[in-house]
């Protein structure tokens, strides 16, 4: 089942955690989903219009949120008051989805950019071009950047592309490579170790330092892929290197 499949669950009542001396931790729900990244997304909106002192940074993921402090300002006992404050003034905050953007993003998929995909093809019972297209016939979710540098956690991967992870990972995957991994796709923003499967690659840069805004892709953002031959993906990855963004930005959601 896709993380975008799960049913609406009555919420469970969040849970406040320490994260060591300098964060804590609001833990939703046990499930990835898009009702539960509202929850997360709520939260996180109240707590930066709350401008709790000493809080210095939120970082939302699929399920919970993490709230950065200054142990010379403040303490973790202080801001986890002040958001329980927030839990429960006048109910909880309302769930509301991040307002993402919609992203066409180009992939090639398959030959040298996409190694994996006969191989999957192969595990699903799929041909090839079949893989290729429920892949890029699905629009995902963002439901968090993280683990590297602009990496992008994508929900609502087709269920018939759902498989586990290699059993022999690589010892480094190029950045741009578009993979998928249990129930996720992701897009590659950096070079890295991975055994998730890759079913192509895209010219543009998830991650790009020199850009006044470094990361391409938020919480919350809509990504469809659309496949691309070679001569495209090397004009575009040309255009890419100077710092274009090759991705069409559609609108918003």
């Amino acid at each position: 089942m896709s993380p975008e499949s799960h049913p609406p669950q009555s919420p469970s009542a969040p849970r406040i955690r320490p994260a060591g001396d300098a964060a804590i931790v609001v833990a939703f729900e046990e499930r990835i989903a898009p009702d539960v990244l509202a929850r997360v997304a709520a939260l996180d909106v109240a707590v930066h219009a709350a401008a709790i002192p000493g809080v210095t940074e939120t970082v939302p993921t699929y399920r919970s949120l993490l709230v950065l402090l200054d142990p010379l300002v403040t303490d973790a006992d202080t801001v986890a008051a002040a958001v329980e404050a927030l839990l429960h003034r006048g109910g909880p905050p309302a769930p509301s989805m991040p307002s993402g953007r919609r992203w066409r993003v180009p992939v090639r998929y398959g030959g040298a950019h996409g190694v994996d995909l006969d191989a999957v093809a192969a595990r699903t019972g799929l041909g090839a071009d079949a893989v290729r297209t429920l892949h890029a016939g699905a629009e995902y979710l963002v439901y968090m950047i993280g683990f590297a540098p602009g990496f992008a956690y994508l929900g609502g991967l087709p269920e018939a592309l759902h498989l586990s992870r290699r059993d022999d990972p690589r010892a480094r995957v190029p950045a741009g490579s578009v993979a998928i991994g249990s129930q996720q796709s992701a897009i590659f923003s950096v070079g890295m170790p991975s055994g998730w499967h890759l079913l192509g690659r895209t010219p543009e840069r998830a991650f790009a330092p020199e850009r006044g805004d470094p990361f391409l892709f938020a919480q919350g953002d809509r990504i469809r892929f659309e496949p691309i031959d070679d001569a495209t993906f090397e004009a575009l990855a040309a255009r890419a290197a100077t710092g274009e963004v090759v991705a069409r930005l559609e609108d918003a959601a």
